[in-house]
């Protein structure tokens, strides 16, 4: 995918490019683009998934603003991940858990690191 092929991404949120909310929407954005560079998935098998991601949101009855993009994104992307075993289970399982210690054991307002990063 070119860079113009991300410009062209109908309802990413946008200014002069992607528009991010939080660094998570950054990083996300960039592992599915890397990930698609690599091989992993096509574009429009992406495409397909992201599109059927956020009819079932609009299903469950979530609001289509453009401030769930990128949880849509991410569940997108988790979901492939998942599917094409490109992490290993137990290894996606330990860092969700390590992140989700980290985040328990953060004070608030502190950046969550994750031990030994």
């Amino acid at each position: 995918m070119s860079a113009m092929d991300v410009v062209s991404v109908p309802a990413i949120p946008r200014d002069d490019g992607p528009v991010f909310r939080a660094p998570w929407e950054a990083q996300a954005f960039a592992m599915a683009v890397l990930l698609h560079q690599r091989g992993a998935f096509t574009w429009p098998e992406w495409s397909s998934r992201l599109a059927d991601e956020i009819a079932a949101a609009t299903a469950r009855g979530e609001a289509d603003d453009g401030r769930r993009y990128y949880r849509h994104w991410l569940a997108t992307l988790e979901g492939l991940i998942d599917e094409k075993g490109i992490v290993p289970d137990s290894e996606r399982r330990a860092r969700y858990e390590a992140w989700a210690e980290a985040a328990r054991t953060t004070p608030h307002g502190k950046p969550i690191v994750l031990p030994g990063r």
